[in-house]
């Protein structure tokens, strides 16, 4: 059975060298000023030599980074120089090295979704927030949804909905009234947005194992764009959405303020 990975235990995070940092930084002035001056103070080595990437940015940065090197095998610390900032550690430029052997290390796996147009082109495109379908007119959508290949909803009428991750389960998913889902969990939130018909229906925890079918009912006259983050495929027929098997990505946190701990404060925020 395959399932998300929790966070590294303490020793395994010590056996990791941290000497060679790879600095990256989003196009904010505040952000590439922050890259100058770590750059002075601890050098910054292609991204191949590194042990490790400091992203500097919000959130958006994080999932570009992460995206980019998944399955390097590279932990991931952002600081934050952005706006949101849920994925980052706050900006500090001492004694980073030393934060950096103490962070604790998380695994996750991103969604790997595979989506037919209109045209029959199938398309792959993967995820480490959330898989959303939107409708594209004035049109409400109309879904069926299969989980492991049974129908579980014959059809709902929506604006859309969401698969999210964990990692994802704070960002879109939670403005759509969402549940937040710890960190490693081993579930996947389906979450229906705007939901007309059945008017009832607030989605559903799925295991992580699950693999998930979309769908789209009358794509002619109501059509569908299906977006893995921020790769959006326009007028689909049908997607399926699971969680990889061959994929990982490493994510770092200041252990004195853990992603665990950020679910816990969002989930008891009012």
């Amino acid at each position: 059975m395959k399932q998300s990975a929790p966070p590294l235990q303490q020793d395994q995070i010590r056996e990791i060298p941290l000497n060679k940092l790879a600095f990256v930084a989003s196009d904010t002035e505040e952000a590439r000023t922050a890259l100058e001056s770590l750059t002075r103070r601890y050098g910054n080595f292609p991204v191949d030599e590194a042990d490790a990437i400091v992203a500097l940015g919000g959130d958006g940065l994080m999932l570009q980074t992460l995206h980019a090197h998944m399955d390097s095998g590279k932990p991931i610390y952002g600081m934050n120089r952005g706006s949101v900032g849920f994925l980052m550690n706050e900006y500090r430029e001492d004694n980073l090295k030393e934060r950096l052997a103490k962070a604790d290390i998380t695994t996750i796996r991103p969604l790997e979704m595979t989506a037919v147009d209109v045209d029959g082109i199938t398309r792959n495109a993967l995820a480490i927030n959330e898989v959303s379908l939107l409708r594209q007119t004035s049109q409400a959508a109309r879904l069926r949804i299969s989980v492991d290949g049974r129908v579980r909803l014959e059809e709902l009428v929506c604006d859309g909905c969401i698969v999210a991750t964990p990692a994802g389960s704070t960002a879109y998913n939670l403005s759509a009234h969402g549940p937040i889902l710890p960190i490693t969990a081993h579930l996947l939130a389906l979450t229906p947005i705007s939901a007309f018909r059945p008017r009832r229906w607030r989605g559903a925890l799925l295991p992580n194992l699950a693999k998930v079918d979309i769908e789209i009912l009358d794509p002619g006259k109501r059509p569908v764009s299906a977006s893995a983050d921020h790769r959006e495929i326009r007028s689909v027929t049908h997607v399926a959405i699971e969680e990889s098997t061959r994929l990982e990505g490493l994510i770092m946190f200041d252990s004195d303020h853990g992603w665990d701990e950020r679910i816990l404060t969002e989930m008891f925020r009012y």
